[in-house]
């Protein structure tokens, strides 16, 4: 029995999920970290500080340090990292963990050495670095170890993962810097041009949440959208329905549909036929989005599914391989 605690982190440009082995997910929280500028101080982290985004006196600063799945702000991660993985008291006289930690799969050799830096300073015996779409696969239940082709397009805050997995690794991908927080930034873009309203951040969210869709709009869904009137600049409402962020979202849905077709075309066609039998996996909160699985399906002509818990894919997937550390060798 070895002393020390492993644990699995989705280090997500949206959330922070960790996993400990022999527990499950114990983190699931939004990597937002407040920080009170004149003192340098962290005066919240997680869901708490999350509360505060765009809503901050001039002296704190509600700060995302992960940007399009990499980290945009070394301080602030690890205040993030440490601020977690303190709260799981791992640390006994013995216990450094082991960290496994996922990362886009086209990220560069210097970013992933980054990444590990911080785990290291976060107290971490070892850090291993694996690819998302990868984990993502394993935690959608797919079992990537056999000679067959499996595709995974894994969306998430800040990047899509789009890959063909065989053997126990990728065979093709493709890593794009457009995902759910590009989709917040275009409703925002649609609201401002359309209503000349501006709204923030969290309103474009909970508007990509409630009415959000990529295809078939049921007109009746609507939502009341608040905002600052951009002529008068007093706070105002307006009202948008489903079929009004079809065409908000319409780019942003077509560049991943492109990236697939991108991925299918450079697949070895053993594996392209294994793909046509099985369909293909959605992961990730871009998952969620109203009928993106049916908007995919009808553009690449192959079956597309949703994993039964897109937000929890990755970790659960940290999970899996750090009970079988057969895939870590």
């Amino acid at each position: 029995m070895s002393l020390s605690k492993e644990i699995g982190i989705d280090l997500g440009t949206a959330n922070i999920l960790i996993y400990a082995k022999g527990e499950g997910i114990v983190v699931n929280e939004p990597s937002v970290v407040t920080i009170n500028v004149e003192t340098n101080r962290p005066v919240a982290v997680g869901e708490e500080a999350r509360e505060m985004l765009g809503k901050t006196p001039g002296k704190l600063k509600a700060i995302r340090p992960l940007k399009d799945g990499v980290i945009a702000d070394f301080q602030t991660t690890e205040i993030l990292l440490t601020h977690f993985i303190n709260k799981l008291n791992l640390k006994g006289i013995f216990a450094r963990p082991t960290i496994l930690i996922c990362c886009p799969s086209n990220i560069t050799s210097i970013e992933k050495s980054a990444i590990q830096d911080v785990a290291l300073r976060c107290g971490a015996k070892k850090v291993y670095i694996e690819e998302e779409p990868k984990v993502a696969a394993i935690g959608a239940g797919l079992d990537i170890s056999k000679p067959s082709g499996n595709m995974v397009i894994d969306i998430g805050g800040g990047t899509t993962d789009v890959a063909v997995l065989s053997l126990g690794d990728i065979v093709t991908s493709q890593s794009l810097k457009i995902a759910g927080d590009k989709m917040d930034q275009e409703i925002i873009k649609y609201v401002k041009d359309k209503y000349k309203l501006l709204i923030g951040d969290a309103t474009a969210e909970e508007v990509k949440k409630q009415i959000g869709c990529a295809f078939q709009p049921n007109e009746e869904t609507v939502m009341d959208v608040r905002g600052r009137d951009l002529v008068t600049g007093l706070p105002k409402t307006v009202q948008m329905n489903e079929a009004e962020t079809v065409s908000a979202l319409g780019e942003v849905c077509e560049t991943i549909l492109i990236a697939a077709k991108q991925v299918l075309e450079q697949t070895p066609p053993e594996l392209s036929a294994d793909i046509v039998n099985k369909g293909i996996f959605l992961t990730g909160g871009g998952a969620l989005l109203k009928n993106l699985d049916k908007f995919l399906e009808q553009g690449l002509k192959v079956p597309v599914f949703v994993a039964d818990t897109p937000l929890d894919c990755v970790a659960e997937g940290c999970g899996v391989m750090l009970e079988n550390t057969t895939y870590l060798q």
